[in-house]
């Protein structure tokens, strides 16, 4: 089986945590934990990061530090992995669900229209009128590497005084080659910015996020939170609720090693997906769906969108499994979940079509060049089935 997606891990994993075992620091105590803040931080160019054992509790913890509270609401898009929404939860908020546009982000037309025609500005904040609750904050998912418009999601809520948290989980290393955040990585220009280290995403540390956000202060506050709100560790003392979000040493070691190799691993990725794309471009039951060129993309994942209406996704994805070929449909949309299913939604159109029409590809670092002939030509295949079929 060609597998969708798997980690790349090499000598420089195997040195760092070696060292690590030997040193006999391997719980949240240790250098390499702060040694992959520091190095991450230098990457994104920001003055500090905060590490922890997931990306899903570097959003818990966003949202925390953003001051959302119970009762109050957050704009998410539906079509996302459910860890962007359900730390709203946690926290006793509410989502109300967005639609997508053709980068499979969040749609920004509609996102104003719906805060300028649904909403409106009182004391107590931005106030939905159907719901009479208080939206607090807008989160963007750069999904499988694109980036979201964040030209346009910054000016939206700074305009409506929202918070913006950036979840860049599939976007490490995505940034933007032009306009006025040139320069700038994906998850850096929010108010927080999450990323994810699973074990598919572009470097891992088999589990384990990252936090990164505008006010450092903030960011101190996380990494107290973190570690149970420890006021005095001596003698057990904690005035706060806390967590045990903290990252280990080990899992910080095998950081600091991948992402010595993440820039070499993009341009893996980009030549592949370029391979992909030479080799399908001219079949009409499929595209592979093109990455922004606004930003420099990581190309985490590659979709294929199925053109043929006739064509179902499900039925596709089983002739490739049937030739031991790895893939993936996007995820169920968040609005159609059970826990979220009577949450309020506006004007979801695009995100069912993309969902039904699309399958992520093997994308792996170390995907072989005869793996991916393979897969394309097990597609041109199909292709040319399902094209005389048609006609018959």
């Amino acid at each position: 089986m060609i597998p969708l997606s798997v980690p790349s891990l090499g000598e420089k994993e195997k040195k760092y945590v070696t060292d690590a075992l030997a040193n006999g620091w391997v719980s949240t105590a240790g250098s390499y934990v702060t040694r992959f803040e520091k190095d991450m931080a230098a990457y994104l160019r920001v003055n500090q990061t905060v590490a922890l054992q997931s990306g899903t509790a570097a959003l818990h913890l966003a949202y925390l530090l953003a001051g959302i509270g119970p009762g109050q609401e957050v704009i998410v898009p539906t079509l996302t992995f459910i860890a962007a929404i359900n730390p709203i939860r946690y926290l006793g908020a509410v989502p109300v669900f967005m639609d997508c546009d053709s980068s499979l982000s969040i749609d920004c037309e509609k996102l104003e229209q719906f805060l300028t025609t649904q909403c409106e500005k009182t004391k107590q904040g931005l106030k939905n009128r159907q719901s009479g609750r208080i939206i607090k904050a807008v989160t963007a998912v750069h999904i499988f590497g694109n980036m979201a418009d964040l030209v346009t999601l910054r000016s939206l809520t700074d305009r409506f005084s929202l918070v913006l948290i950036e979840d860049a989980s599939e976007a490490l290393g995505t940034r933007y080659q032009k306009g006025i955040y040139k320069g700038w990585y994906a998850g850096t220009i929010g108010d927080f910015g999450v990323f994810s280290f699973n074990g598919n995403k572009i470097i891992t540390t088999g589990g384990g996020g990252m936090l990164v956000a505008k006010d450092e202060s903030l960011l101190n506050r996380a990494r107290y939170l973190s570690t149970q709100a420890k006021d005095d560790p001596l003698n057990y003392v904690h005035n706060e609720i806390g967590y045990n979000y903290r990252m280990t040493n080990l899992q910080a070691a095998l950081g600091v090693g991948q992402l010595e190799c993440l820039e070499a691993f993009i341009k893996i990725k980009k030549k592949n997906y370029r391979h992909y794309s030479d080799a399908l471009q001219h079949l009409d039951q499929f595209l592979l769906l093109p990455f922004q060129k606004s930003a420099r993309c990581n190309h985490w994942f590659y979709s294929l969108f199925i053109k043929n209406p006739h064509l179902k996704r499900d039925f596709l994805m089983n002739q490739l499994k049937e030739a031991k070929i790895q893939t993936r449909p996007i995820w169920k949309l968040n609005h159609t979940q059970v826990m979220y299913e009577n949450c309020q939604t506006y004007q979801i159109e695009k995100a069912p079509f993309y969902q039904s029409r699309i399958l992520n590809l093997p994308c792996s670092v170390d995907l072989k060049e005869n793996d991916i002939e393979q897969v394309t030509e097990t597609l041109r295949e199909i292709n040319e089935r399902e094209g005389r079929s048609m006609w018959m």
